[in-house]
Order: structure tokens, then sequence, then C-alpha cells
């Protein structure tokens, strides 16, 4: 038997011998729970036998000693509060460890619900008891059965008695229940704020920590504002052990309420002279807070940036200190709090930079980076170095470090590593380019996570000096990687190809490979843009159209590639059938092998409705092209005349049709398709084409001007058509004047300028209903009807960081219905670069008055902002 064990066996029957000599029947009991062998009790446990029969306590002369054991351990149960002795209706209750051991071994839920349902009757049955002693271990068995997910609300009141009883034990408990049971939504939490009032002022240190962790886990805002004061007293106390949980509970304080920070600012700034380090952690965690919520006291707060460098000093160069050492680290929790810290203040500022940039140097060389604890505080210092207004060679000297971690073996350090490097990689290209080649290993790490930061990294490094290196990596890649992925994949080695591609063939041999790898995983725009790629390489024609059909030959499950390769034998089907390629070997290719290829395609259960029309568009225009074939081309077509696809059977009617009626016009309807401009209007692919449409408005009105005018009457007649007005219509201002002089202003002009006045594109009006943080949110009408409206909210960043998290959320009236779209995404990208957009459509059948209540909530510099505005009108529609 241990030491410890040897005490408390003391110690209980000390407390049986009080029972036995209180006893006036000398059993150790008293009268009314005195146990014989008639009376039908029912004892749990076992420890009746638990004492031996030779124990000097148990063996006397004038009784036998089994008699006075069982008396001793029914002693035992009853001073411990062990066991409830219930007799008649009431079903008796069992120790914690007994109820636990019970649950643990149930064999089905059932049968656990059945010993918890027990258990809590009786623990219902014996609060409505009076005070029996037994309340605290009742309380603890039903929080036990909380934690389990079993409903414990019946438990918030005795939580609030036992707060208010005077024994310790008892209190502790209570204060654990309140914490766990309560809440400030809960209207029994306000019934203990008188309780750890008085507790705050209690002459025991316990007793005021169980109050203090009580407020700072669960106090609600009316608690924080009426005991603010008496943790600020606390702050200012003698003892160590209540500063640094008042400390604490002052954060949660600042957090609920705000505006009391002002309050704590005094006394957070004298903890950081402390010596304990518990202490000086809160102080740091308040500081923090305070900083993050009120700039005034972030500008009060750098002129302590020397205290706190030197507090970090002492923690970097001080030696072995077996109270405060992890892993060799002296308290790395602290250090990573005064870093954190000394990033809020040095943001922004060159002063407090200045000041913190030796330490920063100190920290990155002498910390040791082998132990996890190490490896927090390295990556402390690099979110410090990065943020604040360091310096070039100690910015190099980060990137090292994440470097470094790259190297190390658990996943989690490469991940947020790789994390890191992709936030500086604009700015810092050139110092993240050394680690390229750890970062390409890492595609090939087994976690998915890993995989994908890889992926995202690499992407981000590419340039016109490693475009081709790195993308016959990222080429690799594709081809093993996993099918979440080669979407994005794919995207991204299109991205890079069109920014750095160093040859135009080059360019179209990479497009090709990464549709042959991964076809099925592209984006829609990716044909379009390959055939614009295409026509523009008037020199590689001839090469790209062999290529294709050899690919299209060799597999024709790949959707995108084989609509390309269709496009391509229509449009240059007699460079391929001339057999003439200065690119690549000859290969001689008959009529036939080209139209058996295309049938084959139109005729396969694996091609799409739109892969079909690509294949019986190139048919047609091989027409053309060939002058054997033509016949077997025109019955091809006249086939699909009847196809069930409407599309198909619409392509063959009209290509029947320009064999039978408009032959004379096959060979200039059929004719290549011109260069295509990828700036020119409608064929933008959704870019701006705003600049080419004002470059061509001055030629589009020198020709409204030369163009002959038609009789007023005649116009006038024509448009009274649409409308049947009697009077004239007027003319457009747009015309009113231009280069070659005045226009003349009559209703022949309103009817030359019906397609003139396309070139001013109406901009839907906005508002701003959210500028805070440097974030605005603009909303515009985009449509509006009788019963509904779509409307569009745009948020833009003009700070010097990226916006993260971003999410919004609306609320509208109960009558009002409210659908949103998914949104463009999640980032603002910094200096308003960038904007993202969400689409809102709101169904008001009943034609109430339409509100709206927007909530903003994002991630600016290392803090969450939560906003909500009220929208009480909206903007008008551009049309």
């Amino acid at each position: 038997m241990t030491e410890a064990k040897c005490v408390t066996e003391a110690c209980i029957i000390e407390a049986s011998h009080t029972c036995l000599a209180a006893s006036p029947s000398g059993s150790g009991l008293p009268p009314s729970v005195y146990v014989s062998a008639s009376e039908n009790y029912s004892i749990r446990g076992h420890y009746c036998n638990y004492l031996p029969e030779d124990h000097p306590t148990v063996r006397n002369k004038n009784s036998s000693g089994c008699h006075n054991r069982k008396l001793l351990a029914w002693g035992l149960i009853i001073t411990m509060g062990f066991v409830q002795i219930s007799k008649g209706a009431m079903s008796p209750s069992v120790r914690l460890q007994e109820m636990i051991r019970v649950i643990r071994g149930a064999r089905t839920q059932g049968e656990e619900r059945g010993v918890i349902q027990r258990e809590c009757a009786a623990i219902r049955a014996q609060f409505r008891q009076a005070d029996n002693g037994t309340r605290s271990h009742n309380l603890a068995k039903l929080l036990y059965v909380h934690m389990l997910g079993y409903p414990a609300h019946f438990g918030q009141m005795e939580c609030v008695r036992l707060i208010a009883s005077p024994r310790y034990n008892e209190k502790r408990v209570g204060y654990l229940g309140a914490m766990m049971l309560l809440d400030e939504k809960q209207d029994a939490s306000l019934l203990i704020t008188n309780s750890i009032k008085n507790d705050l002022s209690h002459s025991s240190q316990y007793v005021q920590s169980l109050a203090l962790c009580t407020l700072g886990c669960m106090g609600s805002a009316e608690m924080c504002r009426d005991l603010a004061p008496e943790i600020d007293r606390l702050l200012r106390a003698s003892n160590s052990y209540i500063k640094k949980k008042a400390a604490l509970c002052a954060v949660h304080i600042v957090r609920k309420v705000p505006e009391l920070g002002e309050l704590f600012t005094p006394a957070s700034r004298s903890l950081l002279s402390e010596k304990n380090h518990g202490v000086l952690h809160g102080a740091v965690v308040l500081i923090t807070e305070l900083c993050e919520r009120n700039p005034e006291t972030l500008e009060q707060f750098r002129k302590a940036v020397p205290e706190l460098v030197q507090i970090m000093k002492g923690l970097v160069m001080s030696g072995y200190s077996p109270e405060h050492n992890v892993a060799g680290i002296s308290d790395p929790f602290l250090q990573v709090r005064i870093l954190r810290l000394l990033r809020i203040l040095g943001r922004n500022n060159e002063t407090a930079s200045d000041a913190v940039n030796d330490l920063l140097a100190q920290v990155a060389t002498n910390t040791d980076s082998s132990k996890t604890a190490g490896s927090a505080v390295l990556y402390e210092t690099v979110l410090t170095v990065m943020d604040i207004k360091s310096e070039s060679g100690l910015r190099v000297l980060a990137v090292n470090i994440l470097g470094r971690f790259l190297l190390n073996n658990d996943r989690n350090i490469r991940y947020i590593s790789m994390t890191s490097l992709q936030k500086i990689v604009q700015t810092d290209h050139n110092a993240v380019q050394r680690h390229r080649g750890t970062i390409v290993d890492c595609l090939k790490d087994q976690d998915a996570s890993v995989k994908r930061r890889a992926l995202e990294l690499s992407l981000a490094l590419v340039s016109a000096v490693n475009i081709r290196s790195l993308m016959k990596e990222l080429l690799l890649f594709l081809s093993s990687c996993p099918p979440e992925l080669r979407a994005h994949t794919t995207s991204g080695i299109f991205n890079a190809a069109e920014r750095y591609a160093p040859s135009q063939r080059w360019h179209i041999d990479t497009i090709l490979h990464v549709l042959t790898t991964a076809g099925g995983d592209v984006r829609d725009e990716t044909v379009p843009n390959l055939i614009q790629l295409i026509t523009t390489a008037t020199e590689l024609h001839c090469y790209t159209v062999h290529k294709l059909y050899r690919a299209l030959i060799t597999d024709i499950s790949v959707q995108s590639l084989v609509q390309v390769a269709c496009w391509c034998i229509g449009e240059y089907g007699d460079l391929l059938l001339r057999g003439e390629c200065e690119e690549t070997e000859p290969v001689q290719v008959a009529e036939d092998d080209v139209l058996d290829a295309l049938e084959t395609v139109l005729q396969s259960h694996m091609s799409s409705p739109a892969t079909r029309g690509f294949a019986l568009t190139a048919t047609m225009k091989l027409s053309t092209r060939i002058t054997h074939n033509v016949d077997r081309i025109r019955s091809i077509v006249s086939i699909y005349g009847s196809c069930i696809d409407v599309e198909l059977q619409q392509r063959a009617v009209e290509y029947n049709a320009l064999f039978k009626k408009y032959d004379h016009m096959r060979a200039a309807v059929l004719e290549r398709m011109p260069v295509i401009d990828k700036s020119s209007p409608g064929h933008t692919n959704g870019e701006s084409a705003g600049g080419s449409i004002k470059e061509m408005e001055p030629t589009k009105r020198t020709q409204e001007v030369v163009l002959p005018q038609e009789p007023a009457n005649q116009v006038c007649d024509l448009l009274d058509l649409l409308g049947g007005s009697g009077e004239p219509p007027q003319p457009s201002p747009a015309l009113s004047t231009t280069a070659l002089g005045p226009v003349s202003s009559t209703a022949g002009g309103d009817l030359l300028d019906l397609l003139g006045g396309l070139d001013v594109t109406p901009v839907p009006p906005s508002v701003i209903v959210y500028e805070k943080n440097g974030v605005t949110l603009k909303l515009q009408t985009d449509r509006q009807t009788d019963t509904g409206m779509t409307i569009t909210l745009t948020a833009t960043n003009s700070t010097d960081r990226e916006i993260t998290s971003l999410t919004l959320q609306a609320a509208v009236p109960k009558s009002v219905q409210l659908q949103m779209k998914a949104p463009s995404g999640d980032i603002i990208p910094a200096h308003g670069l960038g904007q993202v957009t969400q689409t809102v459509l709101l169904n008001n059948p009943n034609k109430v008055s339409l509100k709206m209540r927007v909530r903003v909530c994002y991630t600016s510099q290392d803090f969450v902002c939560q906003d909500t505005v009220q929208i009480d009108s909206f903007p008008s529609p551009a049309w």
C-alpha cells in the first residue's frame, strides 16, 4: 500500500472513530440509520470487506471482528458520502465511480439510457429533499451525465445553491456546474452575480479563483459591467495567483464590453513589471486584446515596446529553468504571446519596428527548431517579421526559416510553412524562389492538404525564367494527382502558359498535353481559348492539324480534345491531306481516313451533342476542301436531318439546304474562319471591351453622317408601327453634334441611331451600404419587377492587405422570400485590385415594404470584424 493510500485510510478510520464515539449504542451509527438484518436496505460497493480482520481498529475484545468491520464500513460510506441509504419506494443512488463503471459497461445505447434515466430520477428526488450533505456528489454525477450529451438542465438551480454554500467543496462543484450548465442566455445566471461579487472579496484565494474563473467563462455583458471594478481591484492585488486569473477575466470582459477596456489600461501596463510568468502571460493577452480593440490604446502601448523587448530577451537568453522549460525552450507560450503583441505594435510604425528588428534576429538565430515548441516560436517570429516594417535581410532570414520548415518530418509544420510562403510570394518572390525544389518535392507528399498547398505555391512561383522546368514538374504531377486537384491543376497550368509561354508552339503543345492527360477536368472556356490560339499561330496550322489528327484517331473519349481536333480538321483539312509539314514528320492521310475518323466521332456513344455538332460542321467544311468524296459527305449530312437531337438536326437541315438550293454559295459560306482577335467586341469571353468600343466611336459617327436620310414622313410612319404616337420622335442627344458638324435633328437621325447607341453601356446605379476598415460594400439593383428584385452586393478593399474569410448574410421580413447565390470568392485583394460579388434574389408576392439587413463578417489583419447594416431603400435598375 502506497503512502498516499495509507494516509487516506487513516483519515477515513479517524472519521469512523468519531462516528463510533458519538453513537449512544456504541455501534458508531446514529440510531436512525442503524443496520439490522431484518431491515430491507441496499448497500452498494465492496467497502464492507475493505479492512482486514486483524486491523487494530476493527478487533475489539467486547464484540466480534466481523460485526465491527461491517459497522466501520458503514461509517466510512456514510462519512464520505459515497452511498445514499434509502428506504421504501425511493430508488438508491450510487457513487460517481460506480455510475461511470456501469455506464461504460452498457452494451447497447438503450441500456445506457436506462441507467442514466434511473440515476437522474434518483438525483431529482434527492434535490427535492433538505440538505443532506450529498448535493455536491449528486451534482458531480449530473455533470458527467451532461458531458455524455443527456439533458441536465434541472441541475441549474442546484448550482446556484451550492455556489452560495459556505463550504469550499460544495462551492467548487457549484461553480463548475455553473460554467457547464449555465450561459448568459439563462435567467439563472443572473442569480449568481451577487455570490460572485461576495466571493471576489473572500479571504481565501481559492474561493476568489473560483469566482474569477466562472466570470471569465460565462459572464454576460451585464455581469461584466457590474463586476468590472472588482476585477480592476484584483489586478492590483499583491497575490500573483489572483492577478493572473484576474487578467484573463479582464480579457473576457473586454471582449464582451469593449468600452470597458479603458478601465483596465493602467493596471495592465503595471503588470508588465511582474516576474511571475503566469501574470506576464495574462498581462500580454490583455494588452493584445486592448490594442486590437482601440487604436488610441495601441498608441499608448507602443511606448512599452522596449520593455517587452527586454522581457523577450530575458526569455531567449535565460538558462535552464525547470518551471518554465518546454523541450529546451524557456516558456514558449509566453514567447509566442509577446511576439504576437510586438507584431501588432510594430505594424505600420517604423519606430516600433526598428526597436524589434534586433530582437527578431536574435530569436531567429538562437531558437532550436528541432522541437515543436521551438518551431512555434520561430513561426511566430516569421509572421512578425513579415508583418512589420522589417529590414530586407531579416525578411530573407524569415523565408529561409520557412524553407527549413519544409524539410521537417511533421506535416503540420510543412503545411503552415507553405501557407506562409503563399502569402509572401508576391512581395519576396526571389527569396521564395530559392526553395522551389523543396516545394516541388512536397507535391509527392501523401497528405492531401500538403499536396494542395504545394500545388498553389508552385503555380505562384512560375515565371518567364523557370516556365519550362517548372511546367515539366507540374505536368508530371498532373498525370498522378488525385481527382479533386485536377481541375485546379489544369486551370493553373493554362493561366501560367498563357502568361509566360516562351513560344506559341510550346504553348499549344502544353495545352494539348493537358487535354490528353486530364481533358475531362478542364474548364468550359478551354476549347474556345485554344481555338483562338491556333488561329493566331498561322505558321503552325499544318503542325497543329497533324498532331490533333493523330490524337483523334488514338482516343476519342476526351471531349474537349475531340472538339478542338474536329474544328482544326474542318478548317485546315487541306493542309492535313497535303501531307507537307516542316514541323513534324510528314504523314500521308487519305480523304477516306479523315472522313472515317469524323464519322466515328458522330456515331460514338461517348460523344456529347456538342462534340457531334463540331464533327458534323467539320465534315461539312471538308466538302470544299476535298474533291472525291463530296457525295459521301452529302449522305452523312442527310442522315442527321432526322436526328433526335434538335441542335444537330437543325445543323444537318441547313447544311442540306446548302447542298441543294445554295450550292453556288457553299464555298463562300464554308471558307476558313478569319483570325480571331481576342480583344474585339463579341470575342471577349466576359472581359471588358470598353477601350475597343471607345476607339470605334468616331468612325461610327462619321458613317452615320454620310448615310442618306429618309424622308421624315416615311420614318414617322415606320416608327408609328411600334407606338402609335402622333408626335414626331425627338432627336437623340448623342447625335446632336459630331466631328463633321451638326447633324440634322430629324426623325431619320433617330432611326439611323437605333444600332449606334450600343457604344453607351448603362451602368446600374449603386449605393454604398457599408464602409469601414477599408472595406466598402455597394448595392445595385440589376432587375426589378412588381413582385421580385435581383440585387448585387459588391465588396472592395482599399487597404494594403487582403481581406480574407468574407461572408455576407442577409435577412428580410417573413413575407419576403430570399435566395442568395454563391459568392464569387471570399478573399478581397488589396489596393482595390479586385472585388467579391454576390447576387441576391428577392421575391415579394405580398408587395410589403421591402427592407433588408446584411451582416458583413471578414478577417482583416489577424482580427475578425462583424457588422450589421440596415437597408431601407434600394436604387432603381439601370433600364
